[in-house]
């Protein structure tokens, strides 16, 4: 339906861009909006046109190798994100994440000395951790031995919950929470992750685990410890807030310290062939995503070895620490499960249309579904007519999308700025894989092109600003290609974005479903178009 906006509207585009109708703050006089305001004012009208939507089957994979798992790109550094754990529910199924990485030595060809024995292994993993939220635990007093010698130390842990905003699913704790723990485990990997293979990128990998390394329970709290030396209050140990996972220290003595001095640990070819990497995992199938940096994990050895002084023998304890960041050149992958039985995006997945849209609209992140949108020809032919035989200028046009109230659950966290759009040039009939050359017009032009509204509501919208997009259609210098949706934000750089194939959506956790092309529900998702024409 059409209407026509107050004429001070129109009066105030006049007042304020003078005879060039300027979208935000482009700098450019507009070739569509330029006819406008010659010779006189101008009516402002709003309209609304259907979209063809429909839903866009991944397989449920993604690339999820170590470039794929970047969340920020600076001058100085690029971060890292990676997702462990398991949740279930009715409209997407299940989904189950592990990580993988290569660990290589600090220090190649080391030298552990004489006799080395490990005294234990253990693997932090440290998610965001909240502050402002500390519980301090009673220090407790014991004797340690340090060196040769027994002294009596005190130990202070402190525990913080870890930070809502990396975590995604089932998440409530204390009394009557449920699927509140993670029973994380560590595996020895068996095959040889070869992070130029292309059957090593995508997140539906295949590999064969080894030995069992070691586990945790998670609560959902991560600690720190400090121990302190009574005689002097000297630290002897502290540790940052983490998850704590001891390790099997039979293992490394057979894997790292019986290997001393020999071929499997002088370089890091010979050493990830020999020892491969590990696997991170959950027991459960129900839980909650967990989001955490790869970068800050730590594989830390510890040890004794022989020492001769003089003919008094001691064995002082040393500590060795295994590269696992990915800036040293270890292959790290998200692999990613699913079972989809039964559930809603089970159904939809069987009768999506392309031609007449979707219903509902499924989107979820690491590799689940996507939506593809479409403007009809016949709209673009009618903005067309506009343009030539009215003299129109587009002022504004969004795709509005509206969640589905009735599919909407509790566990779904909304988010304002985790989505990206880009046009699809082409799809593999054969892989059905698609692919963009570019971003749109509007991002290019450096606009605001996404705003959510009244997200504490249900339903809540977004709009998706492609009035320059348009614009070029109408135009007639671009073709109307179909826009795809992710969840999943475009990597930023600080100032900018880093290329318009680098997204969060190898990690992204959320998933919602949204009103599609329903044209019984007034929240269907539409092409929202603002225009102006002389009086």
């Amino acid at each position: 339906m059409i209407h026509t906006v107050k004429r001070t509207l129109a009066m105030l585009f006049v007042a304020v861009f003078g005879s060039a109708l300027l979208y935000n703050c482009e700098p450019e006089t507009d070739s569509l909006g330029e006819q406008l305001f010659i010779d006189g004012a101008a009516e402002g009208n709003v309209t609304s046109y259907d979209l063809i939507a429909y839903n866009i089957d991944n397989h449920d994979t993604i690339r999820s190798d170590a470039g794929r798992l970047v969340s920020l790109v600076n001058t100085n550094t690029s971060y890292s994100a990676a997702v462990l754990g398991a949740f279930s529910e009715g409209q997407f199924g299940m989904q189950k994440a592990s990580f993988l990485t290569q660990l290589r030595m600090s220090t190649d060809n080391f030298n552990f000395g004489t006799t080395p024995k490990v005294d234990s292994v253990v693997l932090i993993i440290k998610p965001t951790p909240v502050v402002d939220s500390l519980v301090t635990r009673p220090v407790k007093d014991e004797n340690l031995l340090v060196g040769n010698e027994t002294v009596p130390v005190s130990t202070t842990i402190k525990s913080y919950p870890t930070d809502y905003s990396f975590k995604y699913g089932k998440m409530k704790l204390g009394p009557g929470g449920t699927h509140t723990l993670l029973h994380i485990n560590v595996d020895e990997v068996t095959t040889f992750l070869d992070g130029n293979d292309p059957n090593f990128k995508r997140s539906n990998l295949v590999v064969s685990t080894g030995a069992a390394l070691g586990s945790t329970v998670f609560d959902g709290t991560v600690t720190a410890k400090t121990i302190t030396k009574k005689s002097d209050n000297s630290t002897l140990f502290t540790s940052d807030a983490g998850i704590r996972i001891p390790l099997n220290k039979n293992f490394f003595q057979t894997m790292i310290l019986d290997k001393n001095g020999k071929p499997e640990l002088m370089d890091a070819a010979n050493f990830t062939r020999h020892f491969k990497g590990i696997k991170l995992s959950v027991t459960e199938t129900d839980g909650y995503l967990l989001q955490f940096s790869p970068n800050d994990m730590e594989l830390v050895m510890y040890y004794t070895n022989e020492v001769n002084n003089n003919g008094t023998i001691t064995r002082p304890q040393s500590n060795f620490k295994f590269l696992l960041t990915g800036n040293v050149g270890n292959a790290r992958f998200g692999q990613y499960e699913y079972n989809r039985t039964g559930s809603a995006w089970a159904n939809a997945s069987s009768t999506i249309n392309e031609s007449e849209g979707d219903a509902k609209l499924y989107m979820q992140g690491m590799g689940g579904p996507s939506v593809g949108v479409k403007i009809p020809d016949a709209t673009i032919t009618t903005l067309k007519k506009l343009y030539q035989n009215d003299k129109a200028a587009i002022v504004n046009a969004k795709i509005r999308i509206f969640t589905d109230a009735a599919s909407w659950s509790n566990n779904y966290r909304r988010t304002n700025n985790n989505f990206s759009i880009l046009p699809i040039d082409k799809k593999d009939p054969a892989t059905e894989v698609l692919t963009s050359s570019g971003f749109i017009a509007d991002i290019n032009a450096g606009f605001t092109w996404l705003k959510s509204y009244d997200l504490d509501k249900n339903p809540t919208y977004y709009d998706f600003t492609i009035t320059k997009t348009v614009k070029d259609i109408v135009e007639g210098t671009a073709e109307n290609k179909t826009l795809l949706i992710n969840i999943g934000q475009f990597i930023s750089t600080g100032t900018s974005f880093l290329g318009y194939k680098y997204t969060t959506r190898s990690f992204a956790t959320e998933r919602g479903v949204y009103v599609g092309s329903d044209k019984t529900n007034p929240n269907r998702i539409q092409l929202k178009i603002i225009y102006g024409t002389k009086k």
